[in-house]
This record gives C-alpha cells, structure tokens and sequence, in this order.
C-alpha cells in the first residue's frame, strides 16, 4: 500500500464529502448533508486564508482527510489552527494513517509559525479521545457552547 498526504482540490471534494458523511455519522452533533459539505470544502479551497483540506492517498485514491482552519489566539498572540474533519476510511483505520495525517498537520502548522492546534471531538467517541491523547493533545477545561445564526 502506497500512502501520501497532500493538500486537497477540487477534483477531491466527492470522496471529501463521502469521508464526512462517515464521520458524521459517529458524531452526535452533526448529520450528513452531501451539498453543504461540498459547500463548506470549496468555500476553504476558494480562500487558503481560512484554511487548508489535507488528503491522505492510498494507491492513488482519497482515504482520510483533515481540515485545518486558520484563526488568530490572543492568548497566544499568534495564527493557530482549528483542526476539524480528521477521518481515515473506516477500512483502513488502525494502519497508522490517522496518525501520519495528524503528524502531516502538525509539522505543516509548525512549519508556517502556528503557535497552537485545537480540535473538538466528541466527548463519547473514546476511541477518538484516546487517539488524540496518545498523539499529546491534552484536555481543555474550557467547554464548547454553539448558537446557530439564521441567514436574513
């Protein structure tokens, strides 16, 4: 099996979107809508300022995603990123790949003088939390609080 990690395109945004609707699938927060996640992908294609879709390729097809948001941390007094979307084909999940994806983040954001990657996950998915813990992301006492806007 032959695997690399590249930055996504346009010509990547179905098997994205099939990735999604897996992943949502797991979490409880969220449910599969194929067009607004195409939406939501190419809106971050259109703009790197708001961030940047990373693929995982095995044998030359889309197997895993991650989706790096760009921000700006007033703690830090620096860009961070948000790191949302990470997803490895469930066939292919505990080969590593999820790891090499994170670690492709991670040196990708050091590389560009981030200072801090933050990421939201599921608080019943154990498997997710005990993976992101073993790759030294630690817990936050801070809690997450969402307020839907409708469009005028």
């Amino acid at each position: 099996m032959k695997a690399r990690i590249d930055f996504a395109t346009e010509d990547d945004l179905e098997a994205m979107a099939g990735l999604l609707a897996e992943l949502f699938a797991l979490e409880s927060d969220f449910a599969p809508q194929r067009e607004k996640q195409i939406e939501g992908l190419r809106l971050i294609l259109a703009d790197p300022g708001i961030g940047k879709l990373f693929v995982l390729r095995v044998d030359g097809r889309v197997a895993g995603m991650a989706n790096a948001l760009l921000t700006v941390s007033t703690a830090e007094g620096r860009r961070v990123v948000l790191l949302e979307d990470v997803i490895v084909a469930a066939g292919l999940r505990g080969r590593g790949f999820g790891r090499r994806l994170v670690e492709h983040v991670a040196a990708w954001a050091a590389a560009n003088g981030l200072a801090r990657i933050t990421l939201l996950a599921d608080r019943d998915n154990v498997p997710a939390l005990a993976f992101y813990e073993r790759l030294g992301f630690e817990r936050s006492a801070m809690r997450v609080l969402r307020r839907r806007i409708s469009a005028a």
